[in-house]
């Protein structure tokens, strides 16, 4: 079960399980396809804004800087993790134009129509997994629209964009970081919650950067501590831009608020696995980022280890880690086994045993785990 218990010595959230994505989620709309239908729309500043706060929304509730079609369909504004209809009107909300042009059936890169019955075309586009994404958002002036490009999947530097009103122009990230460029790519974070909407269900973890999320009552033992994670640094991009920014999985095995004091009260504990999601976007890399994000609530004097993995999502089907969390008990170890979940896919960042004589040495220092740098702390 991927979940932090919520124990007496600390008032913490316990995450919950992520939902199971699919392999590979088919939609029967090209992305090039859809690239070139909205370069012929006649956008203007009531889409541009649209768009510009769906993605402003998306970022701010953890999550890459992204429009759903999903969103754009059901809640013209909305961002990922936005759980209510925007309140925000728009004169010509984007799915209009979109509709208005499918229904024409006079733009496709063929000349020849879509595939289909318009209706069709429409209804899977918005129930699919595409959608707009829109690297360094943060830098638009409000007035410039964008080049519309899609993601060769290929793990190319650059693509052919699309000019509104006709037009092409070779794309690269210098480009995206120096003019508006949206990029229709497929979403592979929306099925997660991110960390800061764990945040947002549980006022007692505070509101993450400079603040304490775990808050010891006056009750808790002076030997147990919390373990967090303070701040991260990413040190390299991890796929291709048009790809979006990187999503990491932060997953520790260990036993938690251990008090055995017979050998049949050891065998009823079982292993804790905290599970949780956060977003480097790209603009991010190379910054110390604010997390304070729980490992493990209660570290207490039996803890020897636990298990540690940060893996970068890529997809795949569910796999597992094998590995174990180590107590101690009458000057003897014992391990447990327990599996941390992972994708066929993911690059593996770190993985291994925090031992808590290393824990103790480091706590509130830099340390590198693989191409990431943690200040982890015991609190």
């Amino acid at each position: 079960m991927l979940a932090a218990a919520v124990l007496a010595a600390c008032t913490v959230i316990a995450p919950e399980e992520k939902q199971e994505i699919p392999e590979e989620t088919v939609t029967s709309v090209p992305l090039e396809d859809l690239a070139r239908l909205m370069s012929t729309l006649p956008i203007g500043s009531s889409q541009m804004k649209e768009v510009a706060d769906a993605v402003t929304s998306s970022s701010q509730n953890g999550y890459d800087e992204e429009y759903t079609m999903k969103q754009l369909f059901a809640s013209p504004g909305a961002g990922v993790g936005d759980t209510s209809t925007k309140s925000a009107s728009y004169d010509t909300p984007l799915r209009e134009l979109i509709a208005s042009a499918v229904r024409s059936g006079t733009t496709r890169a063929s000349g020849d129509g879509f595939y289909g019955d318009p209706e069709d075309y429409l209804r899977d586009l918005s129930s699919s997994d595409l959608q707009i994404y829109w690297p360094y958002a943060e830098k638009w002036d409000g007035i410039s629209t964008p080049v519309i490009t899609f993601d060769p999947c290929c793990d190319s530097d650059s693509n052919m964009g699309y000019e509104l009103g006709g037009g092409e122009i070779l794309v690269t990230e210098e480009v995206a970081q120096n003019r508006p460029v949206w990029v229709i790519n497929r979403n592979s974070d929306a099925g997660y919650t991110s960390l800061e909407m764990l945040r947002r269900e549980d006022p007692s973890w505070g509101s993450g950067g400079g603040e304490i999320i775990v808050r010891p009552r006056a009750s808790t033992p002076a030997d147990i501590r919390s373990l967090v994670i303070k701040t991260l640094r990413v040190e390299r991009q991890y796929d291709s831009w048009f790809a979006g920014g990187a999503e990491f999985f932060f997953k520790c095995g260990s036993v938690e608020n251990f008090t055995a004091s017979t050998e049949a009260e050891l065998r009823l504990y079982k292993p804790t696995i905290t599970d949780f999601m956060i977003v480097v976007q790209r603009s991010q890399v190379g910054q110390d980022v604010p997390l304070n994000a729980l490992l493990v609530s209660e570290w207490t004097k039996d803890l020897k280890s636990c298990a540690f993995m940060i893996a970068e999502d890529d997809g795949g089907s569910q796999t597992s880690w094998k590995c174990s969390a180590v107590v101690k008990y009458n000057s003897k170890s014992y391990g447990f086994e327990l599996e941390l979940p992972l994708r066929t896919r993911d690059d593996i960042v770190w993985r291994g045993q925090l031992t808590r004589s290393y824990i103790e040495k480091y706590s509130g220092r830099s340390t590198a785990f693989g191409e990431m740098t943690l200040v982890m702390e015991l609190i």
